[in-house]
């Protein structure tokens, strides 16, 4: 028996039935696959709290969401808008599924969600009660409404899930990780397993917690705020929302009767130790030289004027990454040459896109696959992006297209990837590669494979 409790050749089929999606892009798996075919940018100006002191004015926002209407009433004040997001979208994503967890096994019922921030404006709020009016104003809630496993409670309670719960702080990376962790669940006597992530922390409190990683972008036009693998990337942009999907046992989903969106079929995970800067490494060629130097300029003077020669990191990302590449297709059992897309990671900032582009680069050939980063459109959510983007996938792969990247103009120098551009791809598509990295080192990647559900019939 591994460590992860399967024993040798059990592992089964993990299939995708349901999609619970809260995006900037729309609410609903349609709706966001609408704004994706059609390249409906969710960006724009801050207008959860007034930006106007900011570095950072641009984000995606998730538009006209109202917790009242999507979630039960007593869990409203009791939650974080995060939890919120992803009691509407695990909702939505047993509806799709056509699954009734009253009539399952509630031990056989799991759930495991990825968060990154916890609930930071339920906490905001609280910190103000209590250094504005004293601790009796701070509620009781704070205790469990900023926690990172809320979620995932929540949801679990909502629908009587009593299986396995956990939860993984992995940041972007994170629900790729959830994903994986569904497969295992479903492996070790789980049926149904909800599974993603979601995040929500466009708030005063939560902008200043992300301004010091030093990537986010400060270009007040939204067109031209997220711009990965373009040659005026400039950093990314932050996003809320995320998306939550129902992972069962293909056996499982035979025997309901339901079709499936696609297949989990390889999941690998590893840790860059060099993502936090600590690591130090020579500038190997221009190209290099020229992201790192725009990584730089991207520093307050004064810091500039103190750092040490700004070392190029893009070799040994680069290395971790097409390290986790490789071992998602060994577990799916396939060649470099069996997947038809991927869904980038499109840092935005220059050197962590030229180190992702040469990482493709090194397994796949230059340009030998199309790639795409539709989170053009959405901003990163952190927690919920890659989430998102394996929904996306998902889509893509029952419509039959790659969709494109939007509002990108002059390739990056170096970046010799054959990326998505203009309008969607007609290529039917049947395996894709979705990649996620998390701040501090964090690095994750999912192959995911076609199902029997058509999207187009949606």
């Amino acid at each position: 028996m591994s460590a992860s409790g399967i024993r040798p050749g059990r592992r089964g089929r993990s299939v995708v039935t349901g999609l619970g999606v809260v995006a900037p892009t729309g609410i609903g798996a349609a709706r966001h696959w609408e704004s994706v075919l059609s390249g409906k940018s969710g960006l724009g100006r801050i207008t959860r709290f007034d930006p106007t002191g900011y570095p950072v004015r641009v984000a995606g926002e998730v538009p006209g969401f109202r917790a009242a209407e999507q979630v039960p009433g007593r869990l409203v004040p009791q939650t974080d808008r995060y939890t919120h997001f992803a009691l509407a979208a695990a909702e939505d994503a047993l509806k799709d599924a056509a699954a009734d967890p009253a009539t399952l096994p509630e031990y056989e019922m799991a759930v495991v969600t990825a968060s990154s921030s916890g609930g930071t404006e339920f906490g905001q709020h609280e910190m103000e009660n209590l250094y504005q009016k004293g601790s009796s104003w701070v509620g009781a809630y704070q205790s469990i409404a900023w926690f990172y496993a809320a979620t995932t409670g929540q949801v679990s309670i909502r629908h009587g899930m009593r299986g396995p719960c956990g939860v993984i702080c992995g940041e972007q990376a994170g629900g790729l990780d959830a994903l994986g962790q569904s497969r295992r669940l479903l492996d070790t006597g789980s049926r149904l397993v909800l599974s993603g992530g979601t995040d929500a922390s466009l708030c005063p409190y939560g902008l200043v917690a992300q301004l010091s990683t030093g990537r986010l972008s400060t270009e007040d036009d939204p067109a031209r705020a997220y711009l990965p693998f373009d040659a005026a990337a400039s950093g990314f942009v932050p996003g809320e929302g995320g998306a939550i999907l129902v992972v069962e046992s293909a056996d499982a989903a035979h025997a309901r009767g339901v079709p499936a969106y696609g297949e989990l079929l390889g999941y690998a995970a590893g840790f860059d130790p060099s993502a936090d800067g600590t690591t130090r490494l020579p500038v190997t060629d221009d190209a290099a030289r020229s992201a790192t130097a725009q990584d730089a300029t991207r520093l307050p003077a004064t810091d500039r004027a103190t750092q040490p020669p700004a070392p190029s990191r893009t070799t040994a990302r680069r290395s971790v990454l097409v390290s986790v590449i490789r071992r998602a297709l060994a577990d799916a059992a396939l060649a470099p040459g069996d997947v038809d897309m991927v869904f980038a990671d499109a840092s935005g900032t220059p050197a962590e896109d030229l180190a992702e582009a040469r990482a493709l680069t090194e397994v796949f050939g230059p340009g030998g696959v199309p790639v795409t980063a539709p989170k053009t459109l959405t901003g990163r959510l952190y927690a919920g992006g890659a989430a998102l983007d394996v929904a996306t996938a998902l889509l893509a792969l029952s419509a039959g297209v790659v969709p494109h990247t939007a509002g990108l103009g002059r390739p990056a120098p170096g970046c010799e990837i054959d990326l998505v551009l203009d309008r969607p791809r007609q290529t039917d598509p049947r395996t894709a590669l979705v990649l996620a990295r998390g701040h501090g080192g964090f690095t994750s990647a999912l192959v995911v494979g076609a199902g029997d559900r058509d999207a187009l019939r949606r």
